[in-house]
């Protein structure tokens, strides 16, 4: 999805797409300071490119994300049902008993990831990967406070999905 904006009003675009999708969000700005950065991140966006940037680079920018995204909600099916917890990927939803429970978009995107490849251990780089990408700014304690929100969303009791593998990394079960 294209939008341009002009201004502080890219803020408020990213908030409103991420209320109803998941598809990938690129910044593409002459604010160059890493509070803007932040916080475009922050709300939602995939990526966040300064002004002048080169075209190829854009290019290939837009081919991974769409790429990772497309190998995110890949699958064998649309809905994932673990206990009382219910993924809906066509619907971008998440079911905990009767209700429905929000999620950011990188807190859908590593549970939707994790729930795909249960009783696999990964690592928090190799999770930081996958969903932050190769070029994110930021470090691996980030997946650290995602599971735990994602886990505070989906705590049902007795029902533990995300498994801390200690000295390893995380799991669905």
């Amino acid at each position: 999805m294209v939008f341009q904006s002009a201004g502080r009003y890219g803020f408020e675009v990213i908030t409103e797409l991420r209320k109803k999708k998941q598809t990938p969000a690129i910044f593409l700005s002459a604010r160059d300071g890493d509070i803007d950065k932040i916080r475009g991140l922050g709300l939602g966006a995939d990526d966040y490119m300064t002004k002048p940037f080169s075209p190829n680079e854009l290019v290939a920018r837009v081919k991974a994300h769409i790429t990772r995204h497309e190998t995110l909600t890949a699958g064998v099916g649309d809905v994932i049902n673990a206990g009382s917890l219910t993924i809906d990927k066509e619907a971008h939803k998440v079911i905990v008993g009767d209700g429905e429970v929000q999620f950011t978009a990188k807190e859908y995107d590593l549970l939707l990831f994790l729930a795909q490849n249960p009783n696999r251990i990964f690592s928090k780089e190799t999770l930081f990967d996958k969903i932050w990408g190769m070029d994110a700014i930021g470090d691996v304690s980030t997946v650290t406070v995602h599971i735990q929100r994602i886990r505070e969303k989906i705590n049902i009791e007795n029902e533990n999905h995300i498994e801390t593998v200690w000295g390893v990394g995380y799991r669905f079960s």
